[in-house]
């Protein structure tokens, strides 16, 4: 075999199944001299794989662990069963292994050929995952299609459904992925209200890179602590609440910060909910209450009440 670099590839491929090859096997196999194996095995090691030798007649050549990891040949049943492990990784959210999913799974399919995309999407819709917390999933090609946007610094668009339910056309500047466990999340800043978003991908459809480029900027904090605080609505701020009952008639998660008063009881703590969900939560008790302070707490109350009418009056 005269095409070195095919050579290469070749040997590569012997050296990788886990077993030892004597030198004369792999050059009888690559129809090559001794010589020429061990010119090939300094070829290896100077692009960084680690090709151990050992001496004796039994002696040969095997590829052992090294101090990073180098690029990997894989057959096609391989590279198969790699993408599926990394889709159900990777559209499902599973801790700990979501991310790294994401990126090693874009770029396998970047080359993964037309064939081997076939099965791996046929396997893919014969399967059922079961997710946790909402079952939040994701179409893996959505993710690699943000991870190639962000590591190529291009510009997306996409459809995206807001919580209430309104769709919007978007485009952005993708800046990172991040996920919570359980739901993933595109941080990105958004080029028509010109300022950071966090969109929850499971409400992404139609991604797809523009092809323009653009200059990376600054997300003033973490991705995930930016993330955090979209989830909890923000910085934590005081709440101050009148209840027209007694302490010990308030649930549990508000009579730890109560005390009495005439009429009833005042509850004083701090929170980081987002307005509207803590206004919600009050009312759930089932109890008389007012809002105290702060103001805008007292607004998110007098925007559910007015959402909350105009649905009884429709009905």
């Amino acid at each position: 075999m005269n095409d070195t670099p095919a050579r290469l590839l070749t040997l590569l491929s012997l050296l990788q199944t886990p077993r030892e090859w004597p030198g004369s096997e792999l050059a009888e196999r690559l129809r090559v001299s001794a010589r020429t194996i061990r010119r090939d095995i300094d070829r290896l090691r100077d692009l960084g794989y680690p090709v151990e030798a050992s001496l004796g007649a039994e002696g040969g050549y095997r590829l052992v662990a090294g101090a990073a990891m180098p690029p990997l040949l894989l057959d096609d049943e391989e590279a198969v069963a790699i993408a599926v492990g990394l889709r159900a990784g990777a559209g499902h959210a599973i801790e700990g292994v979501d991310e790294a999913s994401v990126r090693a799974l874009a770029k396998l399919e970047q080359v993964l050929p037309s064939r081997l995309r076939h099965r791996v999407g046929a396997l893919q819709s014969a399967t059922v995952a079961v997710t946790r917390g909402d079952g939040a999933s994701v179409d893996p090609r959505t993710l690699t299609t943000m991870a190639a946007a962000i590591a190529g610094l291009e510009r997306l668009r996409f459809a995206y459904r807001a919580r209430d339910g309104a769709d919007s056309r978007r485009q952005v500047e993708p800046y990172r992925l991040v996920s919570t466990g359980s739901r993933w999340y595109l941080v990105a800043f958004d080029l028509e209200r010109e300022d950071w978003r966090t969109f929850r991908v499971d409400r992404v459809s139609e991604p797809f890179a523009t092809g323009a480029r653009f200059a990376a900027r600054e997300l003033p904090m973490e991705a995930a602590e930016f993330v955090r605080r979209g989830l909890r609505g923000g910085e934590r701020y005081g709440v101050d609440v009148s209840f027209a009952v007694a302490p010990a008639e308030l649930p549990g998660w508000l009579r730890e910060a109560a005390r009495e008063e005439p009429g009833g009881a005042r509850v004083r703590f701090e929170t980081a909910d987002a307005p509207e969900w803590l206004v919600a939560r009050l009312a759930l008790t089932g109890l008389p209450f007012t809002v105290l302070a702060p103001a805008f707490l007292s607004d998110a109350a007098r925007t559910l009440a007015g959402r909350l009418s105009e649905a009884a009056g429709a009905a």
